[in-house]
C-alpha cells in the first residue's frame, strides 16, 4: 500500500505552509518522512536546495508534536528536557540556564518552570514547552502536527496566539499540520491539501480558500461553518 504518492511540498523560508486533509490523507506520515522516523521508497529532503542526511534532520527541523501529555519525559524537569534539546551530550541546565529562561519566557513560563515536572502543567502549558522545546536550538524549519487537537478549546486559541506571534517575530520556517481549515488560513501564507496521499491542490491561503479549484478542496470547506473561513484578524477559537 503506497502512503504518499509523487508528494511535493515546498516550505518558503520565513513562511508557513500549512498541510491538511481527512484523517488517513497522509498528513502525519508525510511529518515523519521528512525528519527521517519512517523510510520512503523514494524521495528526497532538500534544505537550502541541498540534500540533507538522515543524520542532519533533527538538528535543521524540529516537530511540536500533537500530544502535550505524551511528548515530555514524566521523569526530566523542564529544564532538564530543554536542555537536552540545547546539547543532548552535555544536558546540564545549568551550563545552559540562560538559553532556557529565555525560551520559557518566549513562550510566556516563569523561569521557575525550569524546575518543575510536566505533571505540574496544564495541557497548554504542556504544549507551550514543546514549543520551546522545537525553537530553543534554533532550528531551520519546524513543524507543528495538529498541535491544538489533543487541547481544550478554551486553550486552543491561547496556543495558536502564541504560535502566529513566534512565527512573526522569528519569521518563522514552518509546516503546519491541521484538519481545521479555519485554522490553516489563520496562521498560513499557502495552503497544500491532501486527499488519498496525493496533493490535489496548493497555492496561496487566499487564492485557495476564494476559489478552490479541487473538488476534495471544495467538500473541506463545504463542511467548515462559514465555508471555513473566519472573520479577518482573528485566530479560531
Amino acid at each position: 500500500m503506497t502512503a504518499l504518492d509523487d508528494v511535493r511540498v515546498t516550505v518558503p523560508a520565513g513562511q508557513t505552509v500549512g498541510l491538511v486533509g481527512e484523517s488517513g490523507s497522509g498528513k502525519s506520515t508525510l511529518a515523519k518522512a521528512i525528519l527521517g522516523i519512517v523510510p520512503v521508497a523514494a524521495g528526497r529532503v532538500l534544505l537550502d536546495g541541498a540534500e540533507v542526511p538522515v543524520r542532519e534532520l533533527t538538528r535543521r527541523v524540529r516537530m511540536v508534536p500533537q500530544d502535550p501529555y505524551s511528548s515530555l519525559n514524566p521523569r526530566r524537569t523542564i529544564g532538564q528536557t530543554l536542555a537536552e534539546a540545547v546539547d543532548p551530550a552535555r544536558a546540564r541546565v545549568g551550563r545552559h540556564r540562560d538559553r532556557i529562561e529565555a525560551a520559557l519566557a518566549e513562550v510566556a513560563l516563569p523561569a521557575d518552570a525550569a524546575d518543575r515536572y510536566p505533571h505540574e502543567f496544564s495541557g497548554g502549558q504542556r504544549q507551550r514547552v514543546a514549543i520551546a522545546r522545537a525553537l530553543i536550538c534554533e532550528p531551520e524549519v519546524v513543524i507543528a502536527d495538529e498541535i491544538t487537537s489533543a487541547l481544550d478549546v478554551s486553550v486552543q486559541a491561547e496556543v495558536l496566539r502564541l504560535l502566529d506571534r513566534l512565527r512573526h517575530e522569528r519569521s518563522l520556517t514552518m509546516l503546519f499540520i491541521s484538519h481545521n481549515l479555519a485554522v490553516v488560513e489563520q496562521v498560513s501564507d499557502e495552503v497544500v491539501v491532501l486527499h488519498h496521499g496525493q496533493v490535489v491542490e496548493a497555492g496561496p491561503v487566499d487564492d485557495v480558500f476564494a476559489a478552490p479549484q479541487a473538488d476534495h478542496t471544495r467538500a473541506l470547506l463545504a463542511a467548515v461553518p462559514g465555508g471555513g473561513r473566519s472573520p479577518e484578524g482573528t485566530i479560531v477559537e
